[in-house]
């Protein structure tokens, strides 16, 4: 089992790693035992969501310096599973948005621990019809992707007849994919949300590769520091340093 204490300037939080995440999990060890946190900041806090931090551009950044596009020269393939879920707590990386980057590759570097809030049976039931409206049109434009050339041939010939019966058909298609995927939001997952809380939105996004054991009352104190334009806290919150915990 890997932990990591990450020291910071309002207090410690020990993350635990997950071994289903072995890039990302070897990745977050391999730059704190490098040091590559150390002085880094978290650069973009937002109370009630989430705190996030790992750009080495914010090292010593001046006020008013833009943050949040800093890391290493590559970024990570992902490691999404429906079993890891952003309850509080989450440990996840940071990512470019799905328009530049479909596979949902994560940042080299750049990570965000969940805070989020809690949800009632309702909430997460609309919230449960938001995201499966969600996962059908991302398949849908998924099997689109893969039949562009057809699409754009019965465009040129103005076959609104074909362009129809193509949209049915991947509709039909992506509506018994999203079936056979099972529920959005699982037992487990209703539960976390209506007891410890989180941010059930971002499920299925992005790559959640550990968890706080130690330390939540520190994220707490940390989401609910002032913050100026950019989410950036007022007072610099400083990682002073990331230590793998032996054993």
């Amino acid at each position: 089992m890997s932990k990591v204490k990450i020291t910071t300037s309002l207090g410690n939080i020990t993350v635990r790693l997950y071994d289903e995440t072995p890039l990302h999990r070897d990745n977050f060890l391999k730059l704190a035992k490098e040091g590559f946190y150390n002085g880094t900041l978290f650069h973009r806090v937002i109370r009630d969501f989430m705190i996030q931090g790992g750009d080495p551009d914010s090292v010593n950044a001046p006020a008013g310096k833009r943050l949040g596009t800093g890391g290493p020269d590559y970024t990570l393939e992902a490691e999404i599973l429906p079993s890891l879920f952003h309850k509080r707590g989450a440990l996840a990386a940071a990512r470019q948005g799905d328009e530049v980057n479909p596979d949902r590759r994560s940042s080299g570097s750049q990570f965000y621990i969940v805070w989020g809030q809690t949800y009632n049976d309702g909430q997460l039931r609309q919230m449960g019809k938001q995201l499966e409206m969600q996962r059908l049109q991302g398949i849908f434009q998924s099997l689109a992707a893969d039949h562009r050339a057809e699409i754009l041939q019965l465009r040129r010939e103005h076959n609104r007849t074909g362009l129809q019966e193509l949209q049915d058909r991947l509709v039909a298609e992506a509506e018994t994919k999203a079936k056979t995927l099972g529920p959005v939001l699982t037992e487990a997952q209703m539960e976390a949300y209506s007891s410890v809380g989180g941010t059930p939105h971002l499920d299925g996004q992005y790559t959640v590769f550990g968890e706080v054991v130690e330390g939540l009352d520190i994220v707490d104190r940390i989401q609910q520091v002032e913050t100026l334009s950019g989410d950036r806290p007022k007072a610099d919150v400083v990682v002073v340093q990331a230590t793998v915990l032996e054993g």
